[in-house]
């Protein structure tokens, strides 16, 4: 990882072979820690239009904290250092279980430790680096970056059946593959931190690379 972004994200390239068992049944070992993280972050995060053509942003339950950071931030220029330490380790979580199902690790999803999936970002200094003003419209800026995930997100699902299918008769993980789908999951991440979780008012860039 390099220190060009706030967010920055990075998985450990798997140069081994990999469990395949573990590969041809994920859809299946993934459902138990599927169920502990929505139990955890039970959240939903919508950007749209309705069939009334307005715009709809819904945002709620326990997972990140968006809302009561938004407020915090407009009307008292303060970012909680626990509610930080929260969004950080559960997007932490999110991203393990995520890198799980992307075949990128065959290694079950930790609660707490790091394993091969590295996420950090600094905890800012609201009265100096986050404009008050930002968390009303971030979630519009950031439409742009919303549609190119779109695109993104679906080269990555059939990425990661392609890599599927190379796991299954080689044990390895395509380093092309591997990489573009990490650059996708790193491109997610940076529009977090700047629209949901508001960690920066840096606008993210328009790339997969670290």
């Amino acid at each position: 990882m390099n220190d060009e972004y706030p967010v920055r994200f990075a998985v450990d390239y798997p140069d081994r072979e990999l469990n395949r068992v573990s590969t041809a049944f994920r859809i299946f070992t993934i459902i138990p820690i599927a169920i502990l993280l929505g139990t955890i972050g039970g959240y939903s995060a919508r950007w749209g239009t309705s069939a009334s053509g307005t715009t709809e942003v819904a945002l709620g339950g326990t997972g990140l904290l968006f809302v009561p950071t938004a407020l915090m931030l407009l009307f008292r220029q303060k970012y909680p250092r626990w509610w930080f330490d929260w969004n950080l380790q559960l997007l932490r979580f999110v991203n393990r279980v995520g890198v799980y199902l992307a075949l990128m690790d065959d290694r079950y999803p930790s609660t707490d430790e790091e394993q091969s999936v590295h996420l950090e970002f600094s905890y800012p200094d609201a009265r100096v680096e986050l404009n008050r003003w930002l968390p009303i419209v971030k979630w519009l800026m950031a439409i742009p970056h919303y549609i190119v995930l779109f695109f993104l997100e679906v080269g990555a699902l059939f990425a990661v059946i392609g890599a599927w299918f190379a796991i299954l008769f080689t044990g390895r993980y395509p380093r092309s593959i591997f990489d573009f789908v990490e650059g996708v999951i790193r491109w997610q991440n940076r529009v977090v931190g700047y629209a949901v979780i508001l960690v920066t008012d840096e606008y993210p860039p328009f790339r997969l690379r670290a």
